[in-house]
């Protein structure tokens, strides 16, 4: 690919600007982003002692994964934590039958997985000559 960096930069910018607005929309208010999480989960089987503290890492973890992604830096690694997230996500969604969620996530899931095809097939030094 020619101009991979801008591709590239243009590719990743949709999911890094959706990762970095959900966790800075709830860094400032942690707690009540907490506190709906916990009431949200209260029909699944995940105890509250695993709730709570990811409640408080998630908006995090998707402020540095959607910043890690804007600037490209460790791509393939960032790419590797954002589907671990949408993993964890998916998985909470589905204890409490929250179908919808599930859909926005996995599409998440999809359009990182395909960042992480382009990155792997058109990085410049897989096109070495």
């Amino acid at each position: 690919m020619k101009d991979f960096k801008t591709a590239f930069f243009f590719l990743r910018l949709p999911v890094a600007v959706s990762l970095l607005g959900h966790g800075l929309v709830r860094l400032p208010k942690l707690q009540t982003f907490s506190e709906w999480m916990v009431t949200s989960m209260e029909k699944s089987a995940i105890p509250t002692a695993l709730i709570v503290p990811f409640s408080y890492l998630l908006p995090v973890a998707e402020a540095i994964l959607g910043i890690l992604l804007l600037v490209n830096f460790k791509t393939k690694y960032t790419l590797y934590g954002a589907l671990t997230v949408m993993s964890i996500l998916i998985l909470g969604s589905c204890s409490i039958e929250n179908w919808s969620a599930i859909e926005a996530q996995l599409l998440h899931s999809f359009y990182l997985f395909g960042l992480f095809w382009f990155y792997e097939k058109y990085k410049p030094e897989n096109n070495i000559q």
